[in-house]
């Protein structure tokens, strides 16, 4: 199967719209026609899981973190301290592996990672922790094609990325008219003739089509379209609000150890950090995967009990404790590995044909001792 259905597979699970501002979603790595059996997924895109990639055969890998992230100085072979990621990204395109990141926007998205962190806590009626404007906004594309090419220039569009709205694809609306040019010295017209006004009938083809999508869509749409210049408008739609990051919800109440020991449970995980108070109990609860410190505010004016997440600064977790508010902090990854598994089985339930492996070589850096 081509790489382009497993792009578009984990962009229905986790729009890359929903990213934050700062990452960097999406295909990073590859060639979107590539033929693809296989795909690990790891959290981060290593030396080691680059090596098992390799070794399990697999031609793409869905990297959670961004192997590249900020300024990319050198992709050369043979890494230094400076250029490790340049390397990393020489070898997977030299070895024809895809790599993929959603980051982010799988944080945020339905049955994403922080979903999974609020099902380890046995959360319910949850909502977003903290909720911020959106990305980037979807365009409205309009195009015009005579009614025997309609069906293919859209589909060129579709399968490129537009038209999809929800749980929807193929979205469009198309109105019939008439079009007007006049071809000048040069011009090359596909219908009429050159140096005299012509008047066609047309199709105008409305749909959406997200920010990251659109240079994709515009090349499809060029190659397709049966005219030597198609009219097209790109219209942007105004921000929504974005999916929301972190979990907030009810517990059955229960004792603060006892979430403890849950957590530890469902995320495999022999030892947690804890600031704050360990007895008690608890019946409201926040989560949110990562380096999430900043929203520790947000989850004691939300009243939590408890708050689970990767890492936390060391005086968010004393003005934490001080609230009378529990902090799990399993390390950074570790709170995040657990979405694998899931994404691997999704994954697996859209796209058949192809097999997902999840790394074993894919491990935080940090380990008690």
């Amino acid at each position: 199967m081509p790489l382009s259905e497993l792009v578009q597979a984990l962009e229905v699970i986790a729009p890359l719209r929903d990213a934050a501002p700062w990452d960097n979603v999406g295909l990073l790595v590859g060639d979107p026609a590539a033929d693809v059996s296989r795909v690990l997924l790891a959290i981060d895109y290593t030396a080691e899981v680059a090596a098992e990639a390799k070794a399990e055969r697999c031609e793409a890998v869905v990297a959670y973190h961004p192997p590249i992230f900020g300024k990319l100085d050198r992709v050369v072979r043979g890494a230094t301290d400076a250029s490790r990621a340049g390397a990393l990204v020489y070898d997977a395109i030299r070895s024809g592996i895809a790599i993929y990141s959603p980051h982010t926007a799988l944080d945020v998205a339905d049955g994403g990672t922080n979903d999974v962190l609020a099902d380890a806590l046995g959360m319910k009626d949850r909502a977003p922790l903290s909720r911020a404007e959106s990305k980037d906004t979807d365009y409205k594309l309009v195009f015009f094609a005579p009614p025997e090419a309609a069906e293919r220039v859209s589909r060129a569009a579709f399968e490129a990325g537009a038209g999809r709205i929800g749980a929807y694809s193929s979205c469009s609306f198309r109105s019939p008219g008439t079009g007007t040019f006049f071809g000048e010295e040069g011009a090359a017209p596909a219908v009429g003739e050159r140096g005299r006004l012509e008047q066609v009938e047309e199709l105008r083809i409305e749909t959406v089509v997200p920010i990251a999508r659109v240079a994709a869509v515009l090349a499809a749409l060029r190659a397709s379209h049966p005219y030597e210049e198609p009219a097209f408008d790109l219209v942007r739609v105004a921000a929504r609000p974005g999916k929301g990051m972190g979990r907030i919800g009810a517990v059955e109440e229960t004792t603060r150890a006892a979430l403890v020991a849950r957590i530890k449970e469902a995320l495999g995980l022999e030892r947690v950090l804890v600031a704050g108070p360990t007895e008690g109990s608890a019946s409201r609860v926040a989560a949110c995967a990562g380096s999430c410190g900043d929203l520790v505010f947000e989850a004691l004016r939300g009243k939590a009990d408890l708050y689970l997440t990767g890492e936390l600064r060391h005086h968010d977790a004393l003005r934490a404790a001080a609230a009378g508010m529990t902090v799990v902090c399993a390390l950074h990854s570790a709170s995040e590995r657990g979405v694998l598994p899931h994404l691997a089985a999704r994954l697996a339930r859209a796209l058949p044909r192809m097999a997902f492996v999840v790394s074993r070589a894919d491990r935080d850096p940090f380990r008690f001792v």
